[in-house]
């Protein structure tokens, strides 16, 4: 039985487009019937706001229908969630709050303080709302975040890949996700070389014993990158083990330079095989 995780936040946002993959639904509600967990669903529509002050008639009337139309279709998705969780004899709670971007972004990371993690849908592009979403929750409520990639609807955590690189923000991922690692048959602690000096931070080796004490079976892995690239590096690895999770540290260079440069973190937001297990 998974141990303190006692309520889980799924978070989706209706834009109306209908060919947006949704998998964090099924894969947060999987979730919470493996842990007994109370799940929150809050299923949010982007209220599009006209700013200019001289706009036509027919102008606010297009954007009064389609506001109306999102509101129906994140509706639609809190009653779908409420009827999946009744089935699977889960306490669930539903919001479908209407709301400009900026409130959006305050509402989820508000309710994301107050619950064990947060589950969201993968954004592969950088600059769209969800990314947004996915870096405001990380970054500002102080609770872990798994990032679930299109296709995966079902919670599995028989193998996991932790990436290890000694950092504080490493250190705070494996603890986050020791729930997980209890549980697991088998956690690979990866250590990726020729990309940065590791030498001067606690290594693989040091930190499993700390793992072996909280009952989790551990392998300590050193791994070359992979043309230097220590996302693709994880991505193969976990691929290859056929894991079912990998957890890190996000952002232990800043975000700026990310997002400049390219990182980790921003690599495996665009494109992970698993889901992805977050702290920051």
């Amino acid at each position: 039985m998974f141990q303190n995780i006692h309520s889980i936040l799924i978070g989706l946002t209706e834009e109306g487009d209908n060919e947006e993959s949704v998998s964090a639904l099924a894969y947060g509600l999987s979730l919470a019937r493996e842990t007994g967990a109370h799940v929150t669903v809050q299923a949010a529509s982007l209220k599009l706001v006209l700013t200019h002050a001289f706009v036509s008639s027919v102008a606010k009337g297009l954007v009064a229908a389609e506001n109306r139309r999102l509101d129906a279709l994140a509706n639609a998705v809190v009653d779908t969630a409420r009827q999946s969780a009744a089935a699977s004899g889960l306490a669930c709670t539903t919001q479908a709050p209407q709301l400009a971007y900026a409130d959006l972004i305050r509402s989820f990371t508000t309710l994301a303080r107050s619950h064990d993690l947060t589950v969201l849908d993968a954004e592969p592009v950088a600059l769209a709302i969800d990314r947004g979403l996915i870096e405001a929750v990380l970054i500002d409520s102080g609770r872990p975040l798994i990032v679930v990639p299109p296709g995966r609807e079902t919670f599995a955590a028989r193998r996991i890949v932790v990436a290890w690189d000694g950092s504080a923000k490493a250190a705070r991922a494996l603890n986050d996700a020791l729930p997980f690692l209890r549980e697991c048959e088998q956690v690979d602690l990866v250590s990726i070389t020729g990309e940065k000096d590791l030498t001067h931070m606690a290594s693989g080796a040091e930190i499993a014993p700390h793992l072996s004490r909280h009952g989790v079976r551990v392998s300590v892995l050193n791994l070359p990158a992979i043309n230097g690239d220590v996302a693709e590096t994880l991505r193969n690895h976990a691929t290859l083990t056929h894991a079912d999770m990998i957890v890190m540290g996000a952002y232990v260079h800043s975000r700026l330079r990310q997002m400049v440069l390219g990182g980790t973190t921003q690599s495996l937001l665009k494109s992970c095989p698993v889901p992805l297990f977050l702290s920051y």
